[in-house]
């Protein structure tokens, strides 16, 4: 090939990207708008083609594109199609898990950070003026399931990551919700993995310990409702802190380890 084709050949390739990512901004932002709701199916890509009027290659890289960002997931066969996924935290935390991972990150460096930013979303919180009716009941409700499961252990821990989950959406700060969010969820697939297995072994904390956490649990609703952030900040970190240690124990040394969504899902079930 000459000098020339070369040229050509890349100017090509680059025009198709700039193409492919024009078409994934545009998918993106009907994504991110609601005008593609999640669970959506993409119409089929012959007709993306003539709707963009953009060649198969181009509208092709812009959905690897989306694909990468966790936006969408492209289904081969009979029942092809791309599949629209409305942004997440699971999603979020995957990606931070890996950044985390690829720099060797050990897991108590996570749990330090979870320990300076979530007694903070405890402490707001208590400071919304709405807290009673939109956040205590769910608090309340988490509470009673945990007590309910309190026989088996990883359920237990289960239903308590719940409980964490919500005091950080409770927060009403959408950064905070995001940003610890994510951190939570990427603690969490550790943590519950670290039931799962201690309870199968049958070394699972024991009962008083378990009644330690639910107590404490009850403690950070109670000051939640009585609008007493700083109560509720404390009682977060010292619960934090204690949990960690406890789970920390067995592995000092371990390293974050990034889990996708899917993977995640199917922990879950």
């Amino acid at each position: 090939m000459t000098t020339q084709g070369i040229g050509l050949e890349v100017r090509r390739r680059l025009s198709a990207r700039r193409t492919a990512e024009i078409i994934a901004d545009e998918l993106r932002r009907q994504i991110i708008d609601g005008e593609l709701a999640d669970g959506d199916v993409l119409p089929r890509q012959e007709v993306l083609v003539e709707q963009f009027d953009v060649s198969l290659v181009s509208l092709r890289e812009a959905l690897r594109i989306l694909e990468t960002e966790g936006l969408v997931s492209v289904r081969r066969g009979n029942r092809g199609g791309a599949v629209v996924h409305a942004p997440a935290k699971a999603s979020a935390a995957y990606m931070l898990g890996l950044l985390l991972q690829s720099d060797y990150v050990p897991l108590g460096d996570l749990g330090t950070a979870l320990q300076e930013l979530e007694p903070m979303c405890a402490a707001l919180a208590a400071r919304r003026a709405d807290r009673a009716d939109e956040l205590v009941p769910t608090l309340r409700e988490i509470n009673q399931a945990m007590a309910e499961s309190i026989d088996d252990g990883a359920r237990f821990t289960e239903i308590g990551n719940q409980f964490h989950d919500e005091v950080v959406r409770g927060c009403g700060n959408h950064t905070m919700i995001a940003v610890v969010g994510s951190l939570e969820t990427l603690w969490t697939s550790h943590l519950q993995q670290w039931a799962d297995e201690t309870a199968a072994r049958g070394e699972y904390p024991s009962m008083s310990k378990r009644r330690v956490a639910l107590n404490i649990h009850n403690k950070i609703t109670d000051a939640i409702l009585a609008g007493d952030g700083e109560r509720a900040r404390r009682l977060a970190a010292r619960h934090l802190a204690d949990t960690q240690t406890y789970f920390m124990a067995g592995d000092p040394e371990q390293r974050i380890v990034a889990l996708s969504p899917q993977a995640m899902a199917r922990r879950r079930h």
